[in-house]
């Protein structure tokens, strides 16, 4: 029989992942909260958790349950306006990255969800599309998408290695 270790232990270990899962999902002001309320809901839930759990697995769904809270959360705040703009702008990518979280924000839900959860949460694509809701294969096909569609948005250069005979 085996027997569970401290919670201490598991945020230790586990916290670095499911940082990276929440600010993934989320803005970072609304990561860090996710985090913490992700945490705060584990510790609660923790005793009743079989020892033999997939306990990183476990905790991202909680991180990727947390952060759909906040976006739902977030979407029925009121936004407060000035005065509306004379003509409609378009949003410039940050310079700092090179568009990258521009891209990665233009992906559709279900691409970045699953480019999240396994990419950065490391979960397998069946646990994936437990998630999500849908097939290992049509998981693994949103994450290939998502990952294609940054590639095409923030294209990588690989140096070239000159040949000498």
């Amino acid at each position: 029989m085996s027997t569970k270790r401290p919670f201490e232990q598991i945020v230790v270990e586990h916290g670095p992942t499911v940082l990276r899962v929440c600010r993934a999902l989320l803005a970072r002001s609304d990561a860090d909260d996710a985090w913490s309320e992700t945490f705060l809901a584990a510790l609660r839930a923790y005793p009743g958790l079989p020892a033999d759990a997939n306990v990183q697995a476990w905790l991202v769904t909680i991180a990727s349950r947390k952060a759909i809270d906040a976006r739902r959360a977030e979407a029925r705040r009121p936004r407060p306006m000035a005065d509306p703009p004379d003509r409609a702008t378009t949003p410039t990518a940050d310079s700092t990255d090179g568009g990258l979280w521009a891209g990665w924000r233009a992906l559709p839900d279900k691409q970045r969800q699953a480019v999240a959860l396994h990419h950065v949460g490391g979960l397998p694509y069946a646990e994936v599309a437990e998630r999500l809701g849908g097939t290992p294969a049509a998981a693994r096909r949103a994450a290939a998408d998502g990952i294609a569609a940054l590639r095409r948005h923030y294209p990588t250069t690989t140096p070239t290695k000159e040949v000498t005979s």
